[in-house]
């Protein structure tokens, strides 16, 4: 079997195109695996092929990388207007870190309006491998009739889901032809010295040395091949399928692309936990042989099904099927026999930057919540697990509003578990302004042995970042020695929650003075003088909210990159500068400082500013300091949450 896998940004009529690949012959099947994956199975020319379908959306890019890690080439579909070749930037940044080779489709040509040459240079922004035409559009006015091919030299005018008609290639299209063909034969001649004395001694090419030549240089993956049509008419898909046959490798080269060694037998591609039936893995065989109860992984198989659901024997070198029962198995992986293998970084897409907390709509859930939320994590190459320092409660950490939708239908489909999600509120500490001495005794009396504890000590702010720190300058015993860590510990603890609600953070406690009993004194009574005491001090040393403050870097197409100054200004955060991303030719990383409480914000306006193209991927930086009505806002909403 040919596997290869169609990409390209939401409405660009992708799965338009896969569907009419795969009915070129009829009698194709489609298997839906989720709203994110369809497999189209088909056979043309004798040969069968598998053609899967990932959704638009940067959501998917990590189920895309895993398709991709499995196909021996991609078909990258996207719209003929030039102002619309940031939306493939995605796209064509994965295909470029992937190294597969890739086709090129400008589809619904026929409602083209401007020139493709345009349309090729501004993808050509986003791509390190030269976009190089193989037909140019024969035209009716504006409207697009047909195409010629640079390396036959044919002209083909399109028919309405039917073959395109030979005809004679326009005399007014002459010159444009020749020019095109040109730089074809010119970009090719680069990589072979045979062509290159042709084209010096201007003798020409054998159409048949060129398709040769074309097919060497697309299984290297030289250069990115640019096909015309409309899918929705049936227009130029001959043409792109005979360019895959004749073109593109078999599961051979995967192995070596994805850095495996030879030992590596199939590629995990897409997983799912379905209800009354567990978890299945799409799996493709990269030399034949997988079957029922074979060894796979460290484990053996249960069962093995084709991609229609029912049992195979045996799966031929390239073949597609789900292993059933094999929970040892998961997607973005290489197997062996006896081992699993990781696969580049690139096939699990970008790091996740949507973050919610859930919680089970029923109490009685929360267990099977934390459970089933471990499976999908497992299997969803987008999506990892965490906890809310602050709450406890279950953090998921997505990529965007969909992937959450998704998640809550399978919770509910698959487990019968509701669930709600919200905001992550900031994880706001507190410190304090000013330094105090404290003097603390703690004393009680009811019958038998008492307590007693006094201790004097110096409270102070530290520098930001430095966390707590406790020192002790105390002379000729006041606080016996041994006593001293409880006077640590106790003063730590009181650190849980200060004055305003929050955690304490950034001071120091040097204990200087005190007092004992010789019958009354124990640990317990000067931690209780030290927590006592520190609740009274962290309430007369002024205390501060501060807010946490995170790096962000957006990877974003360049030409979004200006309006990034005015969105993070009107976030409150401060711009650091952007620089181009080192191998993602077209991409720019802006760096800025901002509020975590409103990295949700940034996230929602990155999709509509860029629209869809930008990520972002945040860590903690430090905590400021955060004064007045807002400062008198968070407090409020801190007491009302925990009163």
């Amino acid at each position: 079997m040919r596997c290869f896998t169609v990409l390209g940004p939401s409405q660009s009529g992708k799965t338009t195109l896969a569907k009419a690949l795969g009915g070129l012959e009829g009698g194709g099947s489609e298997t839906s695996f989720s709203d994110r994956l369809t497999l189209r199975t088909f056979n043309y020319i004798g040969e069968t092929w598998g053609a899967l379908d990932v959704a638009g959306g940067t959501d998917n890019l990590g189920a895309a990388g895993h398709a991709l890690a499995a196909s021996d080439s991609v078909v990258l579909c996207v719209s003929p207007e030039p102002d619309s070749a940031s939306q493939a930037a995605p796209y064509l940044r994965l295909i470029e870190e992937s190294g597969v080779p890739c086709y090129l489709f400008i589809n619904r040509m026929d409602l083209a309006e401007g020139r493709v040459r345009d349309t090729v240079a501004a993808l050509q922004s986003y791509a390190n491998h030269t976009i190089v035409l193989r037909q140019v559009p024969m035209r009716d006015g504006d409207h697009v009739t047909g195409s010629i091919d640079l390396i036959s030299e044919r002209a083909w005018e399109y028919q309405e889901h039917k073959p395109s008609s030979l005809i004679e290639i326009p005399a007014e299209l002459r010159d444009r032809e020749q020019e095109a063909r040109s730089e074809l034969l010119e970009h090719m001649a680069d990589f072979d010295d045979d062509l290159l004395e042709q084209l010096i001694e201007d003798k020409i090419p054998a159409p048949e040395n060129v398709f040769a030549l074309v097919s060497n240089m697309h299984q290297q993956n030289a250069f990115i091949a640019a096909y015309l049509g409309s899918a929705e008419h049936g227009n130029g898909i001959f043409r792109l399928m005979k360019s895959l046959r004749h073109e593109s490798s078999g599961p051979g080269d995967i192995a070596e692309r994805l850095e495996l060694d030879d030992s590596a037998t199939a590629i995990g591609v897409y997983a799912d936990n379905r209800k009354h039936v567990g978890k299945s893995l799409l799996v493709r065989d990269l030399k034949g042989g997988l079957a029922h109860g074979v060894t796979l992984g460290g484990d053996t198989i249960g069962a093995l099904n084709g991609v229609d659901g029912k049992p195979v024997d045996r799966l031929e070198a390239g073949g597609l099927g789900v292993a059933v029962k094999a929970d040892h198995l998961d997607p973005g992986k290489g197997y062996s026999e006896t081992e699993s293998m990781n696969l580049p970084g690139w096939t699990g897409g970008h790091a996740p930057g949507f973050h919610r907390i859930l919680t089970p709509d029923s109490d009685r859930d929360d267990a099977r919540l934390s459970g089933a939320l471990a499976k999908y994590a497992a299997i969803d190459p987008g999506m990892t697990v965490s906890h809310d320092e602050d709450t406890g409660h279950l953090v998921v950490n997505l990529q965007g509003p969909m992937h959450m939708r998704r998640l809550k239908e399978k919770l509910t489909e698959d487990f019968d578990i509701g669930v709600s999600d919200h905001k992550i509120g900031g994880s706001y500490r507190e410190t304090i302004s000013r330094k105090v001495e404290k003097h603390y005794r703690h004393r009680k009396q009811s019958g038998g042995a008492g307590q007693f504890a006094d201790i004097v000590f110096t409270l102070r702010p530290t520098s930001r970042g430095e966390g707590y720190c406790f020192d002790e300058v105390v002379k000729g015993g006041a606080v016996p020695r041994n006593y001293i860590p409880s006077v640590e510990h106790g003063a730590e603890e009181s650190l849980a929650k200060g004055p305003l609600g929050f955690k304490v953070v950034d001071v120091g406690v040097t204990l200087t003075d005190g007092k004992h009993h010789s019958v009354d004194s124990s640990d317990y009574a000067f931690k209780m003088a030290a927590s006592m005491g520190m609740r009274e001090a962290l309430k007369e040393a002024g205390p501060v909210l501060l807010q946490p403050i995170d790096q962000v870097d957006v990877h974003v197409p360049s030409t979004y990159t200006g309006q990034l100054v005015a969105l993070v200004s009107s976030l409150k955060g401060q711009v650091l500068g952007f620089d181009p991303h080192p191998t993602s030719k077209g991409w720019d990383i802006f760096r800025a400082l901002l509020p975590a409480p409103m990295l949700d914000e940034l996230f929602q306006s990155l999709g509509g500013l860029t629209h869809g193209t930008a990520w972002v991927e945040s860590k903690f930086d430090h905590y400021e300091e955060i004064h007045g009505k807002e400062a008198e806002r968070i407090q409020a909403e801190r007491a009302e949450a925990t009163a």
